[in-house]
């Protein structure tokens, strides 16, 4: 019996030395895969081993990188400290475009140089991509200011002057609009373009002078935009800054964003945006990108912006919007604050902002906006369609400055619900612009077109049509030479279950006929 256990020891104990160096050769084995991986993760191909050329036109080269760094399996393509020229690149999967200090990627100004393949290309397009980055310190230039006649203004015939307070007075013919928009020759499309892609990131760059939509995020399923600048020209038309189209699980922080249009936009827009109803085919020949048809789950917080639009802007387009949140943000210097617009069939619901400092003015010229600090309106743009509904939208600690009051238009067929104002303070004042295009409702985009924009007087809040309307804790300031078409307090059309709670205020001292609170066809319950 002994004989066997130890003969059955020294078997065990031979193999002792095969498992270790089994052991040994599995986690050697581990180190090499995980060393090939992340020497894989961090190759790096710069532009100029592909034929770049400092201040020449660049096209081609960084587009040998970008195929050379995608097909080896990814890493990062290097554009080094220099100016280049380019038309459009297409980004590809697994693709970290690197902009090092001091390096600047320079739209051309020849169209030629631009592809007609893809939506809207600019510089930077990519679509139906996974793992794709922007990152770095250094600059995109659209050359934007290439592309427009500055002597000459942005005028298109939207809505009826007969409408307005001032009549034929309102956008004078033959008057030049110091505030823009400026009108457009020829331009590329939108400069920095991702459709249908997964985990998405733009990090660190400058983004400048770009000639229509600095970045547009379609059809996008894990987006992450931080520390980015954007300076385009306020005088420029459609120059909006972060657009995000039907996407979802966006994060937006620590960004700098001057814009000649909206600064940071969320809208429900697919590939054919004048078309009422849902195109729920538009996803399905594509592998990457958001599959749900909502725009959802956006955050964005600890961001400057300013805008010739607004600030932030939320909803026009056929799908969805849901769950987003906006914290710790400062809005100055822009023709509106906060946009909330569902103008066409579907709802917009579940918004919160909080802890954000907004100030406003009029702008002359042809932008849409009236000054307004914080605005909501639910109506159709389609003749014929209802629009969707605005729910369940929070605004907590707002304080804010501006030439307009706050704006909630609802409609009967299709009335707001739970809508919030929590601890704000407004502060309405008149500005230079305030007697030539004040005292008027701007609803772009509307059907009719008589609803476009039109005479209305203005209150601190204005709310028609909104089943639960909640407002504590406001506090409302007139500013001196206000004219008599600053009203009331607040004013209520066909609200239900009102709840005003530690309002500090009143009507518009200069306005003989004004009151604190002016309810009509609308009644207040006790909390």
């Amino acid at each position: 019996m002994n004989c066997k256990v130890n003969s059955l020891k020294n078997e065990v104990n031979s193999l002792k030395p095969l498992k270790t160096i089994a052991m040994k050769n599995r986690i050697l084995w581990l180190i090499i895969f995980f060393s090939v991986f992340i020497q894989l993760q961090a190759k790096e191909y710069n532009i100029l081993d592909f034929g770049a050329n400092e201040g020449q036109l660049s096209t081609a080269a960084i587009q040998r990188a970008i195929n050379e760094c995608s097909g080896t399996g990814g890493g990062r393509v290097i554009v080094p400290a220099g100016t280049f020229i380019t038309g459009t690149v297409y980004l590809k999967s697994n693709v970290n475009l690197y902009l090092e200090n001091g390096s600047v990627l320079k739209g051309s100004t020849n169209l030629n140089d631009y592809s007609r393949l893809g939506r809207s290309p600019g510089i930077i397009y990519c679509e139906d991509a996974i793992n794709v980055a922007i990152s770095g310190t250094g600059t995109i230039d659209g050359s934007g200011d290439s592309f427009y006649d500055f002597s000459k203004n942005h005028i298109y015939e939207e809505f009826d002057k007969s409408r307005t307070r001032q009549k034929e007075n309102y956008m004078p013919e033959g008057e030049f609009f110091t505030d823009g928009p400026v009108k457009r020759t020829r331009a590329p499309g939108m400069t920095i373009v991702f459709f249908h892609c997964t985990n998405v990131s733009v990090m660190g760059i400058t983004i400048k002078d770009t000639p229509i939509w600095a970045t547009r995020f379609g059809f996008c399923d894990g987006v992450l935009i931080d520390g980015i600048t954007i300076k385009n020209n306020p005088l420029i038309p459609n120059s909006d800054g972060i657009h995000c189209t039907i996407s979802r699980n966006i994060r937006i922080s620590n960004c700098n964003i001057s814009a000649g249009d909206d600064a940071i936009v969320l809208t429900g827009f697919p590939k054919d945006e004048e078309t009422p109803g849902i195109n729920t085919t538009e996803q399905l020949p594509h592998k990457y990108g958001n599959k749900t048809g909502y725009g959802e789950n956006m955050t964005v917080t600890n961001c400057v912006l300013k805008s010739s639009s607004a600030g932030i802007r939320i909803g026009y387009g056929q799908n969805p919007i849901r769950r987003c949140t906006f914290s710790n943000i400062i809005i100055h210097d822009s023709n509106r604050g906060i946009g909330i617009f569902a103008h066409d069939g579907s709802n917009i619901e579940d918004l919160i902002f909080s802890d954000i400092i907004i100030e406003t003015r009029l702008y002359n010229g042809q932008w849409w906006g009236n000054g307004e600090p914080i605005h909501l309106s639910s109506i159709s743009r389609f003749e014929g369609h209802t629009s969707g509904q605005i729910k369940n939208v929070q605004f907590n600690n707002i304080n804010a400055v501006g030439e307009h009051g706050v704006l909630i238009y609802g409609q009967k067929e299709s009335p707001m619900e739970n809508i919030r104002f929590n601890d704000v303070q407004l502060r309405i004042r008149k500005g230079k612009e305030t007697l030539n295009y004040g005292g008027n409702f701007d609803l772009r985009p509307a059907s009719p077109k008589a609803m476009q924009m039109f005479e209305h007087d203005i209150s601190g809040i204005y709310a028609q049509y909104v089943n639960g309307l909640a407002i504590r804790d406001f506090e409302l300031f007139w500013g001196p030479g206000l004219p008599p078409f600053f009203t009331h307090g607040i004013e209520c059309l066909n609200v239900t279950d009102l709840i005003i709670n530690s309002f500090i205020g009143g009507g518009n001292p200069n306005a003989p006929e004004s009151q604190k609170l002016k309810l009509t066809n609308s009644k207040m319950i006790a909390e």
